[in-house]
């Protein structure tokens, strides 16, 4: 990992704490991601650039219990499910323009994994150095990938937990369950 990786994930550390809630933690981490972007596409190694041609690429840069960074890659035509993180987050994006769906929860979330009733929410279209970042409670739920005729897409993705699963939607069905994740070691 790159020195200016390692002191952005110390720097993390030290403003979070153990004490802060997730909207303090992504209005801490915020400027430190923005900060960031400047020149990390190319203190990446080129493990952190591998991607397959069926789906996006979770490249791990670390993973711990409180926090993981990923560098994501995404290919044209590349696309989420529709999820949620069940933590809080920061994205920032390197190259390219990143696509992301809103969704909006109408029925009361009380635990159960049926009877969803999700409504389409905004689009946001983040470009190079854009940061954008989400909260728990409600979930933060929604789609993002590259269109089939954008140009590929880099992205970093820091998160407050060990990603390792998410829920996953089934908009049709009302329905979720919780998916394990897979990523490369870099």
């Amino acid at each position: 990992m790159s020195q200016d990786f390692q002191e952005f994930l110390d720097d993390c550390r030290r403003l979070i704490g153990t004490d802060a809630t997730p909207s303090q933690c992504v209005e801490a981490i915020v400027p430190l991601m923005h900060n960031l972007l400047p020149g990390a596409g190319a203190r990446l190694s080129p493990g952190h650039r591998r991607s397959d041609e069926h789906h996006y690429t979770r490249n791990a840069i670390l993973v711990g219990e409180q926090l993981s960074l990923y560098a994501i890659v995404w290919r044209p035509g590349q696309w989420t499910p529709v999820h949620d993180h069940g933590s809080w987050g920061v994205v920032g994006v390197l190259e390219g323009a990143l696509h992301e769906r809103a969704w909006l929860r109408t029925s009361p979330d009380d635990g159960r994994d049926a009877a969803i009733t999700l409504v389409p929410g905004g689009v946001l279209v983040l470009g190079p150095g854009s940061v954008t970042s989400f909260v728990p409670n409600p979930d933060h739920i929604h789609v993002t990938g590259v269109p089939a005729d954008a140009p590929p897409v880099l992205s970093l993705h820091l998160y407050g937990r060990n990603m390792n699963s998410f829920h996953m939607y089934d908009i049709g069905a009302g329905t979720r369950s919780r998916i394990a994740l897979e990523h490369n070691e870099s």
